[in-house]
């Protein structure tokens, strides 16, 4: 039984399923706790959803390819003020968008912290990125061009 099909159980369809009377009431107190967290999310959703549509960034960032509403919602409430990044290297690198390695004369010197900058935004672009290649036709493309261009480049070293 899937996540979906538990949540829409009531109390007849679990006293059916035969299992011991302890069992059964621990399913109904787990089910009524599900219930009750499940109404409370909804109030809290609804809420932020009146709010978020108020701002002009969650309609703009609702128009990129592969970025709904709850992506939308999380990117914005996320970064917060964007101004407060001084370039777009500084924002890219706090979503976790680009590798945290030091170079000197195109030689490595050393890995950073991946660990740096937020987890929630890296995986909100990562996403979006999945999402944008299923639903989108350019993204889809600019993927097939990297990836032929990643193979040529590997055949021609050997």
């Amino acid at each position: 039984m899937h996540g979906p099909q538990v949540k829409r159980l009531d109390g007849a369809q679990v006293s059916r399923f035969g299992f011991a009377p302890d069992v059964t009431l621990a399913i109904r107190a787990n089910l009524a706790v599900l219930q009750t967290l499940q109404q409370q999310i909804e109030i809290v959703e609804k809420r932020l959803m009146q709010q978020v549509k108020l701002n002009p960034d969650y309609a703009l960032l609702n128009t990129v390819p592969g970025i709904g509403p709850v992506l939308a919602t999380t990117i914005m409430m996320e970064t917060g003020t964007i101004s407060r990044f001084a370039t777009v290297g500084h924002f890219s690198s706090y979503c976790r968008c680009v590798d945290s390695r030091r170079e000197s004369n195109s030689r490595k010197k050393g890995e950073g912290n991946t660990k740096n900058g937020n987890r929630y935004l890296a995986w909100a672009f990562f996403e979006a990125a999945n999402f944008a290649i299923r639903s989108c036709p350019q993204a889809r493309r600019f993927t097939n061009a990297s990836s032929e261009c990643a193979t040529a480049s590997l055949r021609s070293r050997h």
